[in-house]
């Protein structure tokens, strides 16, 4: 879930944080003799003023998260077309939060504090710091503008969700057009229902554009040049240091990704019944809306768990995944998730719609943990079901006495979806599994197509996440693309990363890049998902190799307390130690392809054996 961070100082505060030295009043009669010396002023305790700052900063930052978190999950939880009241609701609260955390007060006594960083905690700096980028988000001193911006999200947000997508004359869900995507084998069917997925778009395409001005605007006011700058300096890195880093990272994926270009090419075409294989992938042909996710392609027979999850049904997925955590010595969920978490579809009959995006939420930086989901019984939301819960289990570890609120997040923003992917990938393992029942253990099971079906997944996904989407989001914001350039740049990125290219000609008229939900409400930041898969196989090989002894590729994480120690000492700090420390101190590396790579290592043979004599196009 992205985070609402968003405070006009009381009289209290700023009372509590005046100087407490009388002005000395002037003296009635001349002294007759030598004065004495002056006594000389009491040295400020910068600690002891910033402990003071921070203690009411944290009080009234908590309250007004946690109203503004109480209005977002209305809007996203109950969305009926022409009821503005909800909108209205959370545009209050995100304007309340955004007055207090970016008030022009909280601003110069945040930067008057950090201008005697040497004298202060490592914890208070930190918690300054962050307090201070919340206030780059809604900086009072243009108040206007963040206000108008807050606005502009909240009636994006209810195009986006509120819009009726029609295949065939009949209204559908996403998760609908999603299965159809799946299982559809007719390509100008498929063509069809990939552009019905599609037309949202031009409806967002002016929302999007006024928010693009409206985030830069609003963080230049502290001076960052634009909104992919802001987010990038979340990482303790300049936007040039983000791109390099994701460019990196997709080099390193390249050959491996080369070669499931190339095999998909081929077998999609073969299975479409296509005799001239395309030299680009058309976005139709594949599995996903975006062509992030292609393991739908592959059935590892004895692997098909569909069957059985839609026997047990959706409530079995999200307990079992409770009782997975909890083998590993994390508690039970407390009460509330189960009273106040939305997680089942609605009913036919229901007379509004909710987001069907699955998310994890933090409510008041407490006890208070939801999610969001529309849980069926199948493998994509078992998979989904652990991914979530993994949120919901770091916010309760580092929901602890030695964490303060302004750092309960994730070391960094990808750690959070390092810990939810890493819970994914763990539960669909084959001797995980089998410990569950839900496969028979000895059924045979072809290794290779596992290992394919799992490369499709997590090797696919880098080239979308880290080059279509970053790069656009960077052209977007920091290059200020131009307004007629918008899909054709998202179209030569995704030919570019992906080797994908559009069923038919999208000009400008079109708005693909909006169709994806993050675009309009969790901007300039999906970089954090590529950098969550990369340390995800660090930590499964870390966990694997070192921790139980077994083949990275045929794990049980069930039951392990060693397991689940290791991922608490990394969850239980939330951001308060550098997320490079971590990541080094808990795996002895910095933050690398490698594992990723090697893990993926012994399908490259297989790959090159199949598409001997075949053309490489990218």
């Amino acid at each position: 879930m992205k985070k609402y961070l968003l405070p006009t100082l009381t009289a209290a505060v700023l009372t509590a944080c005046a100087p407490t030295a009388k002005t000395p009043t002037a003296a009635t009669t001349p002294p007759t003799t030598a004065p004495e010396a002056a006594t000389q002023p009491v040295a400020p305790n910068w600690q002891e003023q910033a402990e003071a700052f921070l203690k009411d900063y944290s009080a009234q930052y908590q309250r007004l998260y946690a109203q503004s978190s109480e209005a977002e999950w209305r809007s996203n939880t109950r969305i009926v077309t022409g009821d503005t009241a909800n909108s209205g609701a959370t545009a209050r609260a995100n304007e309340r939060m955004a007055a207090f955390t970016g008030s022009a007060q909280n601003i110069q006594r945040l930067r008057e504090l950090l201008e005697h960083k040497q004298e202060l905690t490592e914890l208070q700096v930190k918690q300054l710091q962050t307090a201070l980028y919340n206030a780059a988000n809604s900086p009072q001193t243009i108040a206007d503008v963040v206000k108008r911006r807050i606005k502009a999200e909240t009636q994006q947000t209810e195009k986006l969700y509120g819009f009726d997508y029609k295949y065939q004359g009949k209204s559908v869900t996403t998760n609908d057009l999603d299965e159809l995507l799946r299982k559809e084998n007719n390509p100008l069917k498929r063509q069809q229902i990939w552009e019905a997925s599609k037309a949202i778009g031009p409806t967002l395409k002016d929302g999007l554009l006024n928010l693009r001005d409206l985030r830069n605007q609003t963080v230049q006011a502290l001076g960052y040049p634009d909104y992919f700058t802001y987010q990038a300096s979340d990482y303790g890195m300049s936007r040039e240091e983000m791109m390099t880093l994701v460019r990196r990272i997709n080099e390193e994926l390249r050959p491996l990704y080369r070669e499931l270009h190339t095999y998909a090419r081929y077998e999609l075409a073969k299975k479409y019944g296509v005799k001239q294989v395309p030299d680009y992938l058309p976005a139709s042909w594949l599995p996903n809306r975006w062509g992030q996710d292609w393991s739908a392609m592959v059935e590892v027979k004895g692997l098909n768990i569909d069957p059985v999850l839609a026997k047990k049904g959706a409530e079995w997925q999200v307990k079992q995944a409770e009782r997975f955590y909890q083998s590993l010595g994390f508690q039970a969920l407390p009460a509330v998730f189960w009273e106040k978490s939305s997680l089942y579809p609605l009913p036919k009959d229901a007379t509004y719609k909710k987001n069907n995006h699955a998310s994890a939420w933090h409510m008041d930086l407490n006890q208070d943990v939801r999610s969001l989901m529309s849980v069926e019984g199948n493998t994509e939301w078992y998979e989904t079901t652990h991914h979530e819960l993994g949120h919901i289990y770091y916010y309760l570890t580092y929901t602890n006495p030695d964490v303060p609120p302004l750092l309960r997040q994730g070391a960094n923003r990808g750690y959070h979806e390092a810990m939810g992917s890493l819970m994914g990938l763990a539960a669909t393992q084959k001797p995980f599994l089998a410990g569950l029942g839900l496969i028979d253990p000895k059924a045979k099971t072809d290794e290779t197509q596992t290992l394919l079906k799992e490369a499709l997944n997590y090797a696919v996904f880098i080239p979308f996440a880290s080059g279509v989407m970053s790069e656009w989001e960077n052209s977007f914001y920091a290059d200020k693309l131009s307004a007629d350039q918008l899909n054709a740049r998202w179209w030569q990125l995704a030919k570019q990363y992906q080797g994908i290219v559009p069923p038919t000609t999208r000009g400008e008229n079109y708005l693909d890049p909006a169709t994806k939900t993050h675009i309009n409400d969790d901007p300039a930041q999906y970089y954090d998902y590529a950098l969550s898969y990369v340390i995800l196989f660090q930590l499964h090989d870390h966990i694997a190799k070192k921790i139980l002894k077994q083949d990275p590729h045929a794990t049980n994480y069930y039951g392990s307390k060693e397991v689940g120690q290791f991922l608490a000492d990394i969850m239980r700090p939330g951001s308060s130690k550098d997320w490079r420390a971590v990541l080094k101190e808990k795996t002895g590396e910095d933050l690398s392809a490698r594992a990723m790579v090697e893990y993926f290592q012994p399908l490259m043979t297989y790959l090159k054996q199949q598409n001997k004599g075949r053309k490489y196009t990218m």
